[in-house]
């Protein structure tokens, strides 16, 4: 970084002539890859038209506390590296978190990040980039009114780091295609904006509730979930579902439907392709949607193990023809809207790649992967509620504390 081994006046003028940097290729595309699952499975309609945002606060309300682990050991690298580029060690505190989308249509003017009088505690922000402009979707560029560089093209990996206030008055092109998808946070030097401890307070909450249920995700309001456009408007579950080429269906053929259809995707329910069901009964659309997205995230790299597990016992176990005990849920979505906003090659994708078999095992895997992101949580929130901070703590140390 430019400010190391810089006295702090050098340093100080160093972040005054130059208020912003750009660290290639900081979070590796596996992670990347991760926190995009995750905004996929859980995302809620945004604060403006066309944006889409997944924050720690929502995770936690939302039964998947678990999902917040993949994002401590990042926070603490960026405040590090913020820290160090703006010669303020030791003095941030993370103000806020997102995993933020901007889809088609979606942009936003000239402005800086402390231009609220309730954002006036941000003094620093970090944009880390998890897909490609020009592969995952088109515009997008991040513009700055003044200095350089003085426009950033997204890559997937790389971050830009810059001051919230004045010097970095910038804007956002506007989205042509696709889904430009972020992880971003803003730093504070207020110890009273800090959002570890209103998170702790959330996680401790959820995580009594949590400790001896299963660990299935939970729908929030519906209204959270309606993307809404010019009148029009499709539901983000059912949306992302049908990107995959899936759809939801009950087996409740008896059953009087609920006066609101939306009702539906809260309560058990199955996931079918085509004229194909699967078997398993999930416990709501989240809980779905969560698998669906994991397997796409995980499609290549279960097809490459593919014959070397046993599988003696034929997928076609696993699903079953479409027949009048299953219905599929009809809601209130234009999937058309949904298609141009999102514009996705996901299905495209999961057509050339999908298999019941691997899909069975996705299930499996997913189950694994929830299951060890709990057990570290539980791990960790001793000492973060010690400490009332969200800090990365190495498995070794916490096995040696325990012993």
């Amino acid at each position: 970084m430019e400010c190391t081994g810089a006295s702090p006046a050098a340093a100080a003028a160093a972040a005054t002539a130059n208020p912003r940097r750009i660290l290639p290729g900081f979070l590796s595309l596996d992670l990347c890859k991760e926190l995009e699952f995750i905004h996929r499975s859980c995302s809620t309609a945004g604060y403006r038209t066309g944006v889409l945002s997944t924050t720690l606060a929502h995770l936690s309300a939302t039964g998947c506390s678990h999902l917040l682990v993949p994002f401590v050991k990042i926070r603490e690298q960026l405040k590090e590296v913020v820290e160090e580029a703006f010669d303020c060690q030791f003095e941030l505190f993370v103000e806020f978190t997102a995993l933020i989308s901007w889809c088609k249509g979606a942009s936003i003017g000239w402005h800086s990040d402390d231009n609220k009088p309730y954002l006036k505690q941000r003094d620093f922000t970090a944009v880390c980039y998890l897909n490609d402009q020009g592969k995952d979707f088109k515009g997008g560029t991040l513009r700055f009114q003044d200095g350089e560089p003085s426009s950033i093209a997204p890559v997937a990996g790389d971050v830009s780091i810059y001051t919230a206030d004045y010097r970095n008055v910038h804007c956002v092109d506007e989205i042509t295609e696709g889904e430009r998808l972020t992880l971003t946070l803003w730093f504070t030097r207020d110890s009273a904006s800090d959002e570890d401890p209103k998170l702790l307070n959330f996680l401790s909450q959820a995580l009594e509730r949590e400790r001896e249920s299963p660990c299935y995700p939970l729908p929030a309001s519906d209204n959270m979930y309606w993307f809404s456009y010019n009148g029009l408007g499709f539901d983000l579950r059912c949306a992302r579902a049908f990107q995959l080429g899936c759809n939801f269906y009950n087996s409740a053929c008896g059953e009087e439907i609920p006066e609101d259809p939306f009702e539906m995707l809260s309560k058990p329910l199955f996931i079918g392709r085509r004229d194909e069901i699967f078997e398993k009964e999930f416990v709501n659309s989240m809980h779905a949607l969560q698998v669906m997205q994991f397997y796409h995230w995980k499609a290549s790299e279960i097809a490459k193990v593919r014959g070397t597990i046993d599988h003696a016992k034929s997928s076609k176990k696993k699903f079953i023809s479409r027949n009048l005990s299953y219905i599929q849920l009809v809601l209130p979505c234009d999937l058309d809207l949904a298609e141009s906003i999102l514009q996705c090659n996901s299905r495209v994708e999961m057509d050339n790649l999908f298999s019941w078999d691997d899909f069975a095992l996705a299930v499996e895997n997913w189950e694994s992967y929830t299951s060890e992101l709990r057990r570290q949580l539980f791990a960790f929130m001793p000492n973060w509620l010690s400490y009332q901070s969200i800090y990365y703590i190495d498995p070794s140390e916490i096995n040696r504390c325990h012993r």
